[in-house]
């Protein structure tokens, strides 16, 4: 049976087990719960699914006061990179995401104490790293003219200036982390404890998809049972489906 004569029922079943929880399943366990012999149809509508959630998500741009910054996810790699490999930039066993989210600073009248408080999220997967794909990355998801961006002070980063109204950079150290970068370092963390809990073996080439149902549904994480239907819209509007 292919992924495109699944039954309706199994469509919203899968909507459904997606929807409903924080942390996600695999494709394994969406078959294993629905009582699916093959895995493939499983696997790929899952996937669509992903792909509906990050068509809808690029529908919209950042404003405002945003957070800037990558992280290095572990991919699939051969057991001598993994062995051999270093961490960071460059590796083999390491994709690097950029990650952006909406942040406003927030200051309590009685104590004067400043807090960040966040919106929304976005995550692309980077090619490469060079300045070049970062631009064209942070251009297309945030409001260039009326935002202000803040960054570590890396060197991908120096064109910002230039098409943004402010951007301010700070040394990167454990005060940026927690402070000026702050929700996208909570993101960050959250998606890596994500996916090493439920998922195994990420291909880099799938990687935007998982990135795709993570920042949906912490976009979304208000909605509460809401979440469901607008999973449904998505996948009945969504491109190529």
């Amino acid at each position: 049976m292919e992924s495109s004569k699944l039954s309706f029922m199994i469509w919203y079943k899968t909507i459904f087990l997606l929807s409903t929880t924080k942390k996600g399943f695999s494709s394994k366990e969406i078959q294993r719960q629905l009582g699916l012999k093959r895995y493939e149809p499983v696997w790929a509508m899952v996937h669509k699914l992903r792909q509906a959630m990050g068509q809808r998500d690029d529908r919209y741009t950042l404003e405002g006061m945003i957070e800037a910054d990558e992280g290095y996810f572990t991919i699939e790699a051969s057991a001598k990179d993994h062995n051999t490999q270093k961490s960071g930039r460059g590796s083999k066993t390491k994709s690097n995401v950029m990650i952006m989210a909406e942040s406003t600073v927030l200051e309590d009248i009685d104590t004067g104490k400043k807090e960040r408080q966040c919106r929304y999220f976005k995550a692309k997967v980077l090619t490469d790293h060079k300045m070049e794909g970062t631009d064209r990355t942070l251009q297309k998801a945030i409001d260039n003219e009326e935002s202000i961006v803040f960054t570590d002070k890396s060197t991908s980063y120096v064109n910002i200036a230039s098409y943004v109204d402010i951007h301010i950079s700070e040394k990167s150290d454990e005060k940026t982390t927690k402070e000026t970068l702050k929700w996208v370092h909570i993101a960050i963390s959250n998606a890596k404890r994500n996916f090493v809990g439920t998922y195994h073996k990420i291909k880099a080439k799938y990687l935007q998809l998982y990135l795709n149902e993570f920042v949906y549904k912490l976009n979304r994480r208000y909605f509460g049972e809401r979440i469901f239907d607008r999973l449904v819209i998505a996948s009945i509007t969504a491109s190529g489906h």
